[in-house]
């Protein structure tokens, strides 16, 4: 009798990396790092990220952590990152990433809705205490038996992880690892609300080689990642797509143009993985091409609706693939054509490379009769969305039930028969990463006194941006602050000139 293989896994593919090619270069640090965190970079072989992920894996075990359970973690884009949640796999747990910007009163909600039995943090981030914002977060959250951080000066109860790497103890059994049982949880806001939304090792794999494989990134690249990894996108454009090509993967915590120039120079990388906004201001700057061993950019769009109409891409040696997200439901990536349009996007299955007849289908985009965009496909997480896919008793037809409604209104255009996108969610407003209920913003507002206002405004590279008026601002920003909420939240209040009025 034939024994089936088992279904692959993030752990796994690391693993297989590491037994071909243990002294290779695997991970480096942004080398801005001290400053971030005020710990020094790392770089890491295949070996040495083995035993650092065997060592955190081993004490998550000894603290206690049943196998399938949730482990939290808010971490900057450093090795620390990768590798917790390479352990977290190892270890049987599931890792749910939790934004950087993300404040008490999120985190709360995203240990309490989640379960989650421990949490993983930095002591600092760009000056911001997280290990203290963790700690009253898990105070909150009765589920949580175990808080854990990286860096010095960590409050009392929290267990530093500095130590564990350092002293590489990972003598253990893995636990069994299967590519479709759960392995990370990301957060989305839809117009139902919060929603914690958990993918499979498949789903993810699916993800990245949806991006993998239209932008043609080749074995062994170098890839620069300069984006905010704790999201669906994230984790599968930096450590999916880094195991995936099975090369060096390269940190940058965005963003810092001198930095991120002098990275890529430093490491000779050939592939940068971004916010697609930023690529075509470093492109307009000119810097791709004092860069000649840069070959591909990946352009990450937060606000897929602008991609139409985005300036010609005119870099000669280095080719950008545009990723179109769609906050947590999924993602779908085209490569610009050698004029450096964007290719058009017509309904149907979405095949990887485009320029291929024979190319593998990654996914499918369905125009709704309500004229919005969904998804089906490998990495898509339909049980996540089960509920808004339901019947609703309503006349209109609905969209297969293996479908995903991303909520955002396109259309045809009747000459080309290409998908246009125009416009986000309604009742949603996103500033960068960072999504929530329009309405929310009234609620926060009064919650800061009579005669306050806060309010999103359009912005080109972010969606929107917040602007605040109160009758005093500086008590304003405290407030904001004191209530755990985001610093978006207190930046919308900055003075008189940045406040609406």
């Amino acid at each position: 009798m034939t024994q089936t293989a088992a279904p692959p896994t993030l752990d796994g593919l690391f693993r297989r990396l590491r037994t071909r090619q243990p002294d290779a270069p695997a991970l480096a640090d942004p080398p801005d790092k001290l400053r971030i965190t005020g710990r020094p970079p790392r770089r890491l072989t295949f070996a040495q990220a083995d035993l650092a992920i065997s060592a955190l894996a081993a004490h998550f075990i000894e603290a206690g952590l049943p196998a399938n359970s949730v482990i939290a973690l808010q971490l900057p884009s450093t090795v620390e990152f990768a590798l917790t949640v390479l352990a977290a796999h190892r270890a049987g747990l599931v890792a749910a990433l939790l934004p950087q910007l993300w404040r008490q009163a999120d985190l709360t909600a995203a240990l309490n809705r989640t379960g989650a039995r421990a949490l993983v943090t930095a002591s600092r981030i760009d000056g911001v205490g997280h290990a203290d914002l963790a700690m009253n977060a898990a105070v909150e959250a009765f589920s949580i038996r175990h808080v854990c951080g990286f860096g010095g000066d960590l409050p009392e109860g929290m267990a530093s992880l500095d130590g564990v790497i350092e002293n590489g103890q990972g003598g253990f059994s893995p636990a069994t690892q299967d590519g479709r049982r759960a392995a990370i949880i990301s957060f989305d806001v839809t117009a139902e609300g919060f929603r914690a939304v958990p993918r499979t090792h498949l789903q993810l794999i699916a993800g990245g080689l949806a991006i993998s494989l239209e932008a043609g990134v080749p074995q062994g690249a170098n890839l620069l990642f300069a984006f905010a990894p704790s999201s669906f996108a994230g984790i599968t454009s930096s450590l999916v797509l880094w195991l995936l090509s099975g090369g060096t993967l390269a940190l940058h915590h965005p963003f810092d143009d001198a930095v991120l120039e002098q990275q890529i120079d430093k490491h000779g990388c050939d592939v940068l993985v971004g916010p697609a906004p930023l690529a075509m201001r470093l492109a307009q700057s000119g810097m791709p091409s004092r860069l000649p061993l840069l070959r591909q950019v990946i352009g990450l769009w937060r606000t897929p609706e602008e991609v139409g109409s985005s300036p010609s891409w005119l870099v000669e040696h280095a080719t950008l693939s545009d990723v179109y997200l769609f906050g947590e439901a999924g993602l779908f990536c085209a490569r610009r054509s050698a004029d450096g349009a964007a290719a058009p996007i017509r309904p149907g299955p979405q095949t990887s490379p485009r320029d291929a007849g024979d190319g593998s289908i990654t996914g499918e985009v369905l125009l709704t009769p309500k004229g919005t965009l969904a998804l089906r496909g490998p990495m898509i997480p339909v049980a996540a969305w089960a509920s808004t896919t339901a019947s609703t008793g309503s006349l209109m037809p609905q969209p297969p039930l293996d479908y995903v409604d991303t909520g955002y209104a396109a259309r045809l255009d009747r000459s080309t028969g290409a998908l246009c996108i125009t416009a986000p969610p309604a009742g949603i407003m996103a500033v960068g990463g960072y999504r929530f209920l329009a309405h929310d913003l009234e609620a926060w507002a009064r919650r800061l006194g009579q005669g306050a206002l806060l309010t999103a405004l359009p912005d080109r590279i972010c969606g929107h941006r917040l602007a605040g008026r109160a009758q005093h601002n500086a008590r304003a920003r405290e407030a904001i602050l004191e209530l755990g909420l985001n610093p978006l939240m207190a930046e919308a209040f900055r003075d008189s000139r940045a406040s609406v009025g």
